[in-house]
């Protein structure tokens, strides 16, 4: 089974758009069909609380014929086309969808910042974590959040195995990000934000990525698209994961990055797993 989650930083620039940037994650979305995924998630859809057009309907499609599609995307009172997330899924796999909110301080469960999908054996479900912002100006509140998305891992966690994926706006580790010396008072790696990292590995889940490479370094999924030489120079992030339940962490076959050539940004994440 196969699974690829991706932060895309706006699903309508990336099916509508003609600037360079757009071709370079139609390109990526091209590599990522060619995997023949069961599941695609994706994060920062940046949809209007309709969901997708008409139009992105038709390019979707027209993409991804074997697959379905639920999205769930920001709504009042949060702001209009801000975050959001959507499953691509294949049309024999009839999972049972929802849409949780998990009691996070307001408006971020109208942020449209998680789906699930439920099966007969397992759960996948996907969260695109609030970031804490510029000057941590949101850090209590991400850390309210961090508390109340533990709770509810655990309570799927309960009922049957989780995979669960997304960009969780946090570099673990040191080796989780290329200059950890100069960022513990920034957003993504403050001593906060990954002590409740560890609290969610603690309550019973596995880093499915370190589980398969151990401690190989420089591997990253995000590279700061405002700063021209950060992809070149490999000067990234680790801040996108596939987690799973701890009782199914050795049925991970392969967790890794994929490559998106010149395009900064966030970088597809595959888990394939014996399921």
């Amino acid at each position: 089974m196969i699974l690829i989650s991706w932060n895309i930083d706006s699903l309508n620039a990336a099916l509508t758009g003609t600037s360079s940037r757009a071709v370079e994650t139609r390109k990526v979305l091209e590599k990522i069909h060619e995997q023949n995924a069961d599941i695609i998630a994706i994060q920062e859809t940046k949809l209007r609380s309709t969901g997708p057009t008409k139009k992105h309907l038709e390019v979707l499609t027209n993409e991804f014929p074997e697959y379905e599609i639920v999205w769930r995307s920001s709504e009042e009172p949060a702001r209009k086309g801000y975050a959001g997330t959507m499953y691509l899924y294949k049309k024999d796999l009839e999972p049972t969808v929802t849409f949780p909110e998990i009691g996070a301080p307001e408006p971020m469960d109208q942020e449209g910042r998680i789906i699930t999908l439920e099966f007969p054996a397992y759960f996948v479900t996907q969260v695109y974590t609030p970031n804490s912002g510029n000057g941590l100006k949101r850090l209590s509140e991400r850390q309210v959040w961090d508390e109340k998305y533990i709770a509810y891992l655990k309570q799927l966690d309960k009922q049957k195995p989780v995979l669960a994926c997304g960009d969780y706006n946090c570099a673990h580790e040191e080796i989780d990000l290329k200059h950890p010396e100069t960022n513990h008072h920034s957003a993504g790696f403050t001593d906060e934000e990954r002590e409740d990292f560890t609290q969610l590995l603690n309550a019973g889940f596995t880093d499915s990525f370190r589980k398969i490479n151990g401690d190989v370094e420089g591997v990253y999924s995000w590279w700061a698209q405002r700063v021209r030489t950060a992809k070149a120079n490999n000067s990234g992030w680790r801040i996108d994961y596939w987690i799973t339940s701890n009782r199914i962490a050795d049925k991970v076959i392969r967790s890794e990055m994929m490559d998106t050539g010149v395009r900064a940004d966030h970088c597809p994440i595959l888990l394939d797993i014996d399921l």
